[in-house]
């Protein structure tokens, strides 16, 4: 535990949803959901509007459809999402060489080791600025704790939520922490919790009281060790710069169980590519491919096979997945695929271009085409031909397009041969709508806009661009607070 409250923790509001309302004026301050459209997708994120209505993350989508039948329903846009991840990663950067992300929207700042805080005035005023850096930068609003550790921080930005700061003057954790659920704790989930609630145990004070022999006998030594310390308020865990990823994977539901064998092996070598592209984005190689199915009846197979040496070439990671689908029973229906690659490594194993080799000219005989270079290559997937999907499906709700003659907009929704588009831009009014053939010739997908139309330039921020912001910090209690 820190004396000065300088661990930061920063978490953006709503971020998937408040970043689509940014980019779509007609969606501002209306409920908006973002997840799998599909009949067995999930909420990945609900705007503080639909959650008024009951919705929320990891909810079944029918289920929030039934709470927000009028919500806008939109698909993740993760290259708008990364990109502004990016750019909020960057503004924390500046401010310590120790930034631990946990997310795209979500990390923890020693504010100490970058030398702009050491005491609670300063380390306020850093928050404060942040905000205003954050909103001025990318059009969004995030949510700032500070604490003398990074639990406390944690349960401070979720306490300030949403778009505020909160800061928890050290020596009054215990005091703060009293009277809040076990579940605020690091490593009390919910079969945790319910075990601590059958032994009479649901807020932190009851942990702190019971006693660390207690809490060792119901949860084993490491974890009740753990969580009759962190009920006192202890947390000594640094902030760690560096949180290397172990494996890389991708993984897609399916609307209508899969029973095809051919349509079977098709989305999984589709899987093993966009797990390479993902794996290559992130400059790594991997040594073991890894094959998920869950089957028509919930049962999840997973199965692994480790090569000679890490590698990032698509063909090789197809014809791995390819075989390990060989050994699992599909028969009954598949309703999820996953592939994925771990035991990452920054290089890859010269030696398994000829088993690439082998597996491209194995793919080509068997659709009777070679796999030249220029044809396709890497990015096509080999195997069995399959019938393309419909051609509507190109068309994702909430996804960009450009038109030849109305210019950028974004789908609202498609069917029947027609997709309706409004065109609209971050910085506009609330636009037009138009319908169009799903094949129009001047209707294309592209690109997201960025969220800001003219950019602020932070390459002054920390030591000058706050100051050219809005003036002084806004009083306690509009928009901040301090604990107790």
């Amino acid at each position: 535990m820190r004396a000065a409250p300088t661990i930061l923790h920063l978490d953006m509001d709503a971020f998937y949803a408040s970043a689509e309302q940014a980019a779509k004026p007609s969606l501002r301050g209306k409920p908006v959901v973002v997840g799998g459209l599909g009949m067995r997708g999930v909420v990945a994120t609900a705007s503080y509007e639909a959650r008024r209505l009951g919705v929320h993350s990891a909810m079944p989508m029918a289920q929030a459809r039934r709470l927000a039948p009028n919500a806008a329903y939109l698909v993740p846009r993760f290259a708008l999402y990364r990109t502004v991840s990016d750019q909020v990663m960057e503004l924390l950067g500046r401010l310590s060489p120790l930034v631990e992300p946990l997310s795209l929207d979500e990390a923890f700042v020693d504010l100490e080791a970058g030398g702009v805080a050491d005491d609670t005035a300063s380390a306020r005023a850093v928050g404060g600025r942040l905000r205003e850096v954050i909103r001025a930068v990318t059009g969004l609003s995030g949510s700032v704790g500070l604490a003398g550790s990074k639990m406390l921080a944690k349960i401070a930005s979720e306490e300030a939520k949403p778009d505020g700061l909160l800061l928890i003057e050290p020596g009054t954790e215990r005091e703060l922490l009293a009277p809040m659920s076990v579940r605020i704790l690091p490593g009390v989930g919910p079969a945790t919790g319910d075990h601590l609630r059958r032994a009479g145990m649901t807020l932190v004070s009851h942990l702190a009281e019971a006693g660390e022999a207690e809490l060792v006998r119901l949860l084993g030594r490491a974890h009740g060790v753990a969580l009759h310390r962190m009920a006192q308020g202890y947390d000594d865990r640094p902030v760690v710069a560096e949180r290397d990823a172990k494996s890389v994977s991708v993984e897609d539901t399916f609307d209508v169980d899969l029973h095809d064998r051919v349509r079977v092996r098709h989305e999984v070598e589709r899987l093993a590519d966009r797990c390479v592209g993902r794996l290559r984005g992130a400059g790594r190689s991997g040594r073991t491919v890894v094959l998920k199915v869950r089957r028509y009846d919930f049962s999840t197979l997973t199965r692994s096979e480790t090569l000679r040496g890490p590698t990032d070439d698509p063909a090789v990671v197809r014809e791995a997945a390819a075989r390990l689908l060989e050994a699992v029973d599909t028969t009954g229906g598949v309703r999820l695929l996953g592939v994925g690659v771990t035991g990452l490594a920054d290089f890859t194993q010269e030696d398994l271009f000829a088993q690439a080799a082998e597996a491209e000219h194995a793919a080509g005989s068997a659709t009777g085409a070679g796999d030249d270079e220029g044809s396709g290559g890497a990015d096509e997937p080999a195997g069995p031909v399959v019938e393309e999907r419909p051609a509507e499906r190109r068309w994702s709700a909430g996804h960009d397009v450009r038109h030849d003659v109305h210019g950028h907009g974004w789908v609202q929704g498609s069917g029947i041969g027609r997709v309706t588009v409004r065109f609209e831009e971050p910085w506009t009014a609330p636009g037009r709508v138009r319908t169009f053939r799903v094949d129009d010739p001047e209707l294309r997908p592209a690109d997201p806009l960025p969220l800001v139309k003219d950019p602020v330039d932070y390459s002054s921020w920390p030591a000058s661009f706050p100051k050219s912001l809005s003036g002084p910090l806004p009083p306690e209690g509009e928009g901040e607070a301090s604990r107790p």
